[in-house]
């Protein structure tokens, strides 16, 4: 008897989708998870701070620091802006050195949980910069951390094309992204 391939374990509904089929899911529900998280971390607080800054109402009596910290904190957050997007294609690469469709996503999911860290650094810094220093540079460097937020979100489309994934494969990846 022929053995199955995992595509084929999770278009018939009536079996349990073996361990391999489950990895899938796993590894992309997790990256997902860890997005969303961020996410929710992230824009409360920067929206909070943005929206009271401007209403220039309330007074926190924070400490003066010097000119040179926002600087730095706006140097770093464009720093980071670029070091998240050239890490990241850097990491890719090792993906087109393995034949297995698994060890591929775990791959991409690594960098891609690295890229989300360092945007989720960026968001925190584009807050501290805007509480002390109130400087719009902050809402313009948080803004396109949120564009990479949105644009890097992993979809199967997106990764079958990063991943050059052949149509089998990007079934697979597709019918693991789908819901329980």
């Amino acid at each position: 008897m022929m053995s199955k391939s995992p595509l084929s374990n999770l278009d018939n509904s009536n079996e349990t989708p073996n361990l391999e089929t489950q990895e899938f899911r796993r590894v992309y529900k997790n990256l997902d998870k860890l997005i969303l998280v961020l996410l929710i971390l992230v824009l409360p607080l920067f929206g909070m701070i943005y929206l009271y800054q401007s209403s220039g109402e309330i007074k926190w009596d924070l400490p003066e620091l010097p000119a040179f910290v926002g600087q730095v904190l706006s140097g770093l957050g464009v720093g980071l802006l670029l070091a998240q997007y050239l890490l990241f294609r850097k990491k890719i690469k090792a993906v087109f050195h393995t034949d297995k469709l698994l060890m591929k996503l775990k791959i991409y999911a690594s960098a891609t949980r690295e890229r989300y860290l360092i945007l989720f650094v960026i968001a925190l810094i584009c807050s501290a910069g805007l509480l002390f220093f109130g400087s719009a540079i902050y809402n313009v460097i948080f803004a396109v951390a949120l564009f990479f937020f949105s644009v890097a979100k992993p979809t199967p489309e997106r990764i079958q094309k990063l991943l050059k994934l052949n149509k089998e494969d990007a079934e697979v990846i597709r019918l693991a992204s789908r819901p329980d």
